[in-house]
């Protein structure tokens, strides 16, 4: 009897077994087999690689996202600092009260070609002109004619184009005044000139190329004198020695940031007593 009851325990608990891995089977074939599932995983893994497959697919949408959200802070910061800087911005008006910068240069060329534009290019900065009626004939005629009202010049104050009254108000200001009050701790009281307005060829041949004078886009200066009554000559001081001469290189090479041409006793013998400054259409002009 107690043997009888021994063997059907042990039967109740195979046939329970094999029931349970009968079911596990047949949960297993209910599984379509288009549903590319393995029937031998786990629905936990399966959740777990389809998280996975999710965060990846968003992660690389994201990264897209971040792209654009850091170009747009570079271009909104960029612009923040053009609108601080004007002088680098190519876009932003020219004002000869702000500081030299990148975009100078190009914005001063671009003046040569477009009058109405350098003139308000004056009056943006506060720079007191007057804009003559145009005057001469042939080669010669003059359709702008700027005078800057308030500049050093003497004996007289002669009309030129207003590209050139641009960079001498420039000139004066980031290299004039600051190599005065450098070398000798005065400011500029006088300019002295040979002229602006001169009907010729170049050097005064009959024939060939036209001087910049010939439409008064050029002027030559001879010397300056300062607040203190010192006077700078360059014939008479290009040569010699000291404080005379160094202000004397100082201001013409400063002079070749602006100017398109800057000539000087260095050049030739025929600007041995001055230093012509021009704003020819070339890009880049002669240095010397």
């Amino acid at each position: 009897m107690a043997l009888h009851r021994r063997w059907q325990a042990t039967g109740d608990i195979h046939g329970a077994c094999c029931d349970a891995k009968l079911d596990r089977s047949r949960h297993r074939d209910r599984i379509h087999p288009d549903s590319g599932r393995d029937p031998g995983r786990s629905d936990g893994y399966e959740d777990l690689n389809l998280g996975i497959s999710r965060h990846i697919g968003k992660f690389a949408g994201d990264r897209r996202v971040l792209a654009l959200l850091l170009l747009a802070a570079l271009f909104i910061a960029g612009r923040s600092w053009l609108a601080a800087h004007p002088e680098h911005d190519p876009w932003a008006p020219l004002n000869l009260s702000d500081p030299p910068g990148w975009a100078t240069q190009a914005k001063l060329q671009a003046l040569r070609s477009d009058i109405p534009q350098c003139r308000a290019v004056l009056q943006r900065s506060e720079v007191a002109f007057s804009a003559l009626e145009p005057a001469g004939e042939g080669d010669c005629r003059r359709t702008d004619r700027t005078r800057l009202d308030a500049y050093p010049l003497v004996p007289d104050t002669p009309p030129t184009t207003c590209p050139m009254a641009v960079a001498l108000q420039i000139w004066k200001r980031d290299t004039l005044e600051p190599a005065a009050r450098e070398v000798f701790g005065s400011g500029i009281a006088r300019i002295e000139h040979l002229g602006a307005y001169s009907c010729r060829r170049l050097y005064g041949r009959d024939e060939g190329p036209w001087s910049e004078h010939a439409t008064a886009n050029a002027l030559d200066i001879a010397g300056f004198v300062l607040d203190d009554g010192t006077r700078i000559n360059v014939l008479s001081d290009w040569l010699a020695e000291g404080d005379k001469a160094r202000f004397l290189r100082r201001v013409r090479d400063g002079a070749c940031d602006g100017f398109a041409t800057v000539l000087s006793p260095d050049y030739n013998s025929a600007h041995a007593d001055h230093f012509h400054f021009d704003m020819s259409d070339r890009w880049r002009g002669t240095c010397r």
